[in-house]
């Protein structure tokens, strides 16, 4: 497999020297290298896809170089405008690589959720144009695919696409493992709130390992899962989905579960959530300031005052906690109180190592959804 030393040495001597992205795990060992001996003029980890692309964009307006953006192609999607409407040739002619997870690739078995991504990604690239090669576990062959992709974006100043298949890269030992010094995991905040919830009220839960978790609690506590949409997908989008059925569905509370990393990616949707001013929609932020589902690499969440920028969109209510007594304190205020309402709950990265995943089919589990809300 390829060293993420070596990977990046060789693009660095190449004079390909800025790195932004959204960490994929596919990605992760180069991402880890990256966040360990890059400051923030050469790596920064992008809030979404489409603004990594655009920092990249900016760092070669300023310097004339060729900058590296990473992400998993399950949010290309969210870099497509820009790639299309700057990078491209017959707009700015912006050279780049693009270094993208090909989650679902047809030839290994991945979640559901990524199937019909990773069929369609080598598709989506020829019909955006975008020249593209697979990297292979061998070294020799990916840094000839490198000398290739990166003399052909210096001629001809346009994006080139490097798509990595699982265990192309070596582990590799992240140095600075720094950790928050909160004691609150997910797991047991969320359950928490699900504890607390009225049978007749229905949940969101965002993408990654907080879907996974609610999954795991209601069966620990012999909950029907019907009440409860899983946004395996769509990463940053729970809250508009929870705000869909909310607006439908007035007579029913709606709680989001969302992700720090899942806010930050699309966060204009808080003054959506807020002007709209629905009394039945409740937003629970749980926060452990790090993309976990994919490695644990840092976001920028802990910097951020969500409460006061949610009293700024328009929510009545919007509070920060960190123990698992407040959480049980806070839900039942939740409960008395006309929202929409933001509780932020911080808790510590991690979850235990035989968490699981869904077994039951996502078309099988929105049937008992849809059920449930008629």
């Amino acid at each position: 497999m390829i060293d993420s030393k070596d990977f990046v040495n060789f693009l660095e001597e190449k004079e390909v020297q800025f790195f932004s992205g959204v960490p994929d795990s596919l990605l992760s060992n180069v991402c880890f290298y990256l966040i360990d001996h890059f400051d923030t003029n050469k790596h920064m980890i992008a809030a979404n896809e489409g603004a990594a692309v655009a920092l990249g964009i900016g760092y070669h307006l300023a310097t004339g170089n060729i900058p590296l953006c990473y992400m998993q192609n399950s949010g290309f999607g969210n870099a497509i405008n820009p790639l299309l409407s700057l990078a491209d040739q017959s707009v700015y002619s912006i050279p780049m690589l693009l270094l993208i997870g090909w989650r679902g690739n047809p030839e290994e078995h991945d979640e559901p959720q990524h199937i019909k991504q990773g069929q369609v990604t080598i598709p989506m690239l020829k019909a955006m144009g975008l020249p593209y090669e697979v990297l292979h576990n061998n070294w020799l062959h990916t840094k000839m695919i490198l000398e290739k992709s990166i003399k052909y974006v210096r001629q001809n100043q346009t994006p080139y696409v490097l798509l990595v298949r699982r265990n192309t890269f070596n582990k590799y030992v992240h140095l600075n493992k720094k950790s928050n010094t909160l004691f609150l995991t997910r797991e047991t905040a969320l359950e928490c709130v699900i504890k607390s919830l009225n049978p007749s009220d229905v949940v969101v839960s965002t993408t990654g390992m907080i879907s996974r978790e609610v999954f795991e609690i209601r069966k620990k506590l012999v909950h029907s899962h019907a009440q409860d949409f899983l946004t395996v997908g769509g990463m940053g989008h729970a809250s508009q989905v929870a705000l869909g059925i909310a607006l439908q569905k007035p007579d029913r509370q709606v709680y989001c579960l969302d992700g720090d990393g899942a806010l930050l990616m699309h966060m204009g949707a808080l003054a959506i959530n807020g002007t709209l001013g629905l009394k039945n929609f409740k937003h629970i932020l749980i926060n452990n300031g790090a993309h976990d589902s994919v490695g644990g690499q840092p976001t920028v969440a802990f910097k951020i005052d969500f409460p006061r920028m949610a009293l700024a969109a328009g929510y009545k209510f919007a509070k920060m906690i960190q123990s698992e007594k407040n959480v049980s304190e806070q839900m039942k205020n939740l409960k008395n109180l006309d929202g929409p309402l933001f509780l932020e709950i911080q808790v510590k990265k991690g979850s235990r190592n035989d968490l699981g995943r869904p077994p039951n089919s996502f078309l099988k589990n929105k049937e008992l959804f849809v059920s449930y809300l008629a």
